[in-house]
C-alpha cells in the first residue's frame, strides 16, 4: 500500500503561523510511525518530527522544538504538524512519511527508515 498523503502548504510572514495535514486514504496508520520532513534544494531531508501512532511518542529536531506540535486525531488517520513563530529558514518543502516501526529519536527523525513517503508542500515563510 502507497501513503496517499495530502499536505497542505503556504506562505506566511516570518512569526506566523501554519498547520499540515496528513491524511491516511487507502492506508491505516495504526501501528506505524508518521514522521515529518523538509528539504530545501541541495540541502538533505531533514527530520522536523515524529509520533508513533499507538503511543503516542513525539519527537522534535533542535530547530523546531518549542515552535511545532505533532499530533494525531482520535481516529488516528491523520497527522497535523502545527508550526508556530515561522522563521524564514523553515521555509522548505514539507513531507510526510510512514514506516512500519518505532524507535528512538535517532531513528525515527531520519529519513531511510521510512517507506512510504506523501507529496511535498511548499512552505514559504518570508521576513
Amino acid at each position: 500500500l502507497m501513503c496517499s498523503c495530502r499536505v497542505g502548504g503556504g506562505f506566511v510572514q516570518a512569526g506566523g503561523s501554519l498547520r499540515l495535514s496528513c491524511a491516511a486514504t487507502g492506508f491505516y496508520f495504526d501501528d506505524r510511525t508518521i514522521g515529518w520532513f523538509r528539504q530545501v534544494p541541495g540541502k538533505e531531508r531533514e527530520g522536523v518530527s515524529s509520533i508513533s501512532i499507538p503511543y503516542g511518542r513525539t519527537y522534535y529536531s533542535d530547530s523546531v522544538k518549542g515552535r511545532f506540535t505533532i499530533s494525531t486525531n482520535s481516529a488516528r488517520d491523520t497527522v497535523n504538524l502545527e508550526m508556530n513563530g515561522l522563521k524564514p529558514e523553515d521555509t522548505a518543502v514539507y513531507y510526510c512519511a510512514a514506516f512500519d516501526g518505532f524507535g528512538s529519536a535517532g531513528r525515527v527523525l531520519g529519513a531511510d527508515v521510512y517507506n512510504y513517503w506523501g507529496k511535498g508542500a511548499l512552505v514559504t515563510v518570508s521576513s
